[in-house]
């Protein structure tokens, strides 16, 4: 066989926190699906948690498979449970990722920014590299035109509203919204000068999202930004069985029966779903605040809760004190409720014909999942590029009910109760309550849905980025 008709071999190099992890493993099944070779590099503890998606794909015959690095003994990064965050060094991958690289020497690999010395242990080796940040093009194009012309540093207060510059949409936020390291003056020491430019002298950025959704954000960090890009997304839906989607990340802290019979007794559209993913911690006082919202608004939900932030001194404070007295109780009698301590099997949810809306943290992971399932959103942003997607939710594709998040949470703060039961109450009102604005951002969200499948569908946009890339990579080979 010669070099230019055998399958490209790609490897993909994952962060080990869930948000970053899970997409990029599918984006490397979605590549074994187009027929490139895809090997996904991970350490031996956070390869168990993909496995078995590996090995089912394995059995269809896709070429697919995990090379794990060579640690020494009994060391692996912290944080297996998907709860890593941005922060976790994970340097001691550096060697043992670069004998890999040396010895299989494939046609491209994929790493994520978080790998913050990736960029340049790569660089040295000849193969061409592609960067993965977990973000759609429009955080991109917020972040990058922030940067540029620093709106936010001409205001007079957090709370004064600015424009972002020289972008296709109107986008305002205030300082309180934007990130701290992108305050002035920037003493944080942790955030994007740290991390460089990981684009820089790379092959191109691989993009979890899909042309029709942002076709305007496409074009702009193309053209303006002079980024090389493909987007193969949403890469959510290669999860075509109940298996991955029950598994997907790590297996869910509730049998997912119990989850299907809740939504089956419940009509069509009727249910909220929250959730604020992976990572956010909240304080027991917020989820007080929503458990008493969420009973006034008096709908059916489902809500998944992670984290809880213990302040020091209180860790071994009761674990229920963060629930209405009675609540658990009264929503399990009316079979109004259905609270998930943990992982819950979110595909499987959102995807069930009786939720009618997702109140989510906006992380790009959930986001897109909320697009793919059709479903408009309460929007509620605490970090990271959170702020940019509520944006794009609301204001440019407007399928989303903000409710009122202001403040932008770092890692290192402790959490407040920032959002009160009232503005709870009333976006759970405002989204399920069957009103003329619902019903029409239910209408968007439905439109959006069918586009994200036609996407990845063969012909699709997403679709034929992915082909696309894949002959690129064929043409870089020697003859």
């Amino acid at each position: 066989m010669d070099s230019k008709s055998s399958p490209v071999e790609m490897f993909f190099f994952p962060y080990v926190g869930g948000g970053h992890q899970i997409p990029m493993v599918d984006m490397a099944r979605i590549f074994a699906s187009h027929g490139a070779k895809s090997t996904i590099i991970a350490t031996p503890k956070h390869a168990l948690s993909f496995q078995k998606s590996i090995s089912r794909d394995q059995e269809l015959g896709l070429s697919i498979s995990i090379e794990t690095l060579h640690l020494p003994d009994d060391t692996d990064i912290a944080d297996t449970d998907m709860s890593a965050s941005p922060r976790t060094d994970t340097s001691m991958l550096e060697e043992p990722l670069k004998a890999l690289l040396a010895e299989h020497r494939p046609d491209c690999i994929v790493h994520d920014v978080f790998h913050r010395w990736s960029a340049d242990a790569i660089n040295g080796l000849g193969i061409p590299r592609l960067v993965f940040n977990g973000n759609g093009c429009f955080s991109r194009c917020v972040a990058e035109n922030m940067g540029k012309y620093k709106p936010h540093e001409t205001v007079s207060s957090d709370y004064e509203p600015f424009v972002v510059p020289g972008l296709p949409d109107r986008v305002e936020l205030t300082k309180s919204q934007v990130p701290v390291m992108m305050r002035p003056p920037n003493q944080n020491g942790f955030g994007p000068r740290k991390m460089g430019k990981p684009e820089e002298n790379s092959f191109g950025v691989v993009v979890n999202s899909f042309y029709e959704l942002e076709p305007a954000y496409v074009e702009y960090l193309k053209k303006e930004m002079g980024n090389k890009a493909w987007l193969v997304g949403p890469v959510s839906l290669c999860n075509r069985n109940v298996e991955d989607k029950a598994e997907r990340g790590k297996k869910a802290t509730i049998d997912e029966q119990q989850v299907l019979s809740f939504l089956d007794s419940k009509e069509s559209s009727s249910v909220l779903y929250i959730s604020f993913g992976s990572l956010a911690r909240l304080a027991p006082e917020q989820l007080l605040e929503i458990a008493y919202g969420l009973e006034a608004s008096n709908h059916p939900f489902i809500w998944a809760v992670g984290k809880i932030f213990r302040s020091a001194g209180k860790e071994k404070e009761n674990e229920e004190a963060w629930l209405p007295d009675g609540f658990e109780e009264r929503i399990r009698e009316s079979k109004r409720g259905l609270i998930i301590r943990g992982w819950a099997p979110q595909l499987l949810i959102l995807e069930h014909p009786a939720i009618g809306g997702f109140l989510t943290h906006c992380g790009w992971n959930s986001t897109l999942e909320g697009v793919c399932a059709g479903l408009p959103m309460i929007t509620w942003p605490i970090a990271a590029e959170q702020f940019s997607n509520e944006k794009l939710i609301a204001d440019v594709l407007k399928i989303g009910v903000k409710v009122g998040s202001l403040h932008w949470v770092s890692w290192s703060t402790e959490p407040w109760a920032a959002v009160g039961r009232d503005k709870v109450e009333a976006s759970v009102k405002r989204l399920m309550g069957g009103g003329e604005e619902a019903v029409e951002m239910r209408r968007r969200a439905r439109e959006l849905r069918e586009k994200a499948k036609r996407g990845v569908e063969e012909s699709g946009s997403s679709y034929m980025d992915a082909d696309s890339l894949i002959q690129e990579l064929k043409s870089l080979r020697n003859p």
